[in-house]
């Protein structure tokens, strides 16, 4: 049942609840006065049911994105539903309010950006501060997000000139994406998002293409046709890249073991894990570790 106005000011004050998993990133741009476009810093979180989220004193340009879940936001005094695709924009010293029912949970992606330039791009592409809409591809939407964040988070000199090439992209891809208002996603849009997103719940444990189509409850060549059309890569490459990203995000930790890896991403041969891990990024689990650690 969704939260009304009321409803959401007392769990604000009573019942807060913290994010439950994020990945953020932060950018040094004091160095940057008169550029006309900065990446202040991004990210991704998962909130849990009875969170709330409030943003009044924001200097920057924002754009937020609904990956999965449900909740409400109000935006400068207006109520809107917030489902998966939802993007929304805001401006410096706008109200934002955002609630999740104590039932669901919601995970979303967001990007500060200040400048001249900010403001404009928004409004060329139909995103000015203040719209709420929503795009016909979650997915993609995801993969540039992903890549902000990943740029973002590695503090190299390259960092700013990458995220505000990125941030730029994402908003042209978000326009681009924009659906009119009232229309929803075709059948087959809805069963490859609902495909993929249990592949991304569910990646530790899945083995195979045939174990996804089955509990997915659709036909293998029926499932591979979907990515095909809506993704750049097949459905096993796709839980294979999810694999090796987490294990990846462990043999950070020197003190992980390669075959410890491999097992907590469903591997109980620790050669076939490496010879996977090597396909996918060009190096082996070792190499990898060392290559890091430099």
């Amino acid at each position: 049942m969704p939260l009304t106005l009321e409803a959401e000011r007392r769990s604000d004050c009573l019942t807060p609840r913290r994010v439950r998993k994020a990945q953020r990133f932060c950018l040094d741009v004091a160095h940057l006065p008169d550029v006309p476009l900065a990446v202040v810093g991004g990210g991704h979180e998962s909130c849990p049911g009875g969170y709330v989220s409030c943003r009044d004193d924001s200097s920057c340009y924002s754009v937020e994105f609904v990956a999965r879940g449900h909740g409400w936001l109000t935006l400068d005094g207006q109520r809107h539903r917030l489902d998966p695709g939802t993007v929304f924009s805001r401006g410096p010293g706008a109200s934002q309010h955002i609630a999740i029912g104590p039932r669901d949970l919601l995970e979303r992606y967001f990007v500060d950006f200040t400048g001249p330039r900010a403001p404009r791009i928004l409004q060329e592409h139909g995103l000015a501060p203040g719209t709420v809409a929503r795009v016909s591809s979650v997915n993609e939407v995801e993969d540039v997000f992903d890549s902000l964040i990943r740029d973002g988070s590695r503090g190299t000199g390259a960092s700013n000139l990458l995220c505000v090439a990125l941030a730029e992209y994402l908003v042209i891809k978000l326009a681009d994406l924009v659906m009119p208002p009232g229309a929803r996603p075709s059948p087959a849009a809805a069963t490859f998002q609902r495909c993929r997103q249990f592949i991304t719940t569910n990646c530790r444990r899945l083995r195979s293409l045939e174990q996804i189509a089955e509990e997915c409850g659709i036909d293998q060549a029926y499932l591979c046709r979907l990515f095909r059309r809506f993704d750049r890569e097949g459905p096993y490459r796709y839980l294979l890249r999810l694999k090796m990203n987490l294990a990846a995000e462990q043999l950070r930790d020197p003190k992980v073991l390669v075959k410890e890896a491999a097992a907590a991403v469903g591997f109980a041969d620790p050669f076939h894990f490496s010879h996977a891990f090597k396909n996918l990024f060009g190096t082996s689990p070792d190499v990898y570790r060392r290559l890091r650690a430099q």
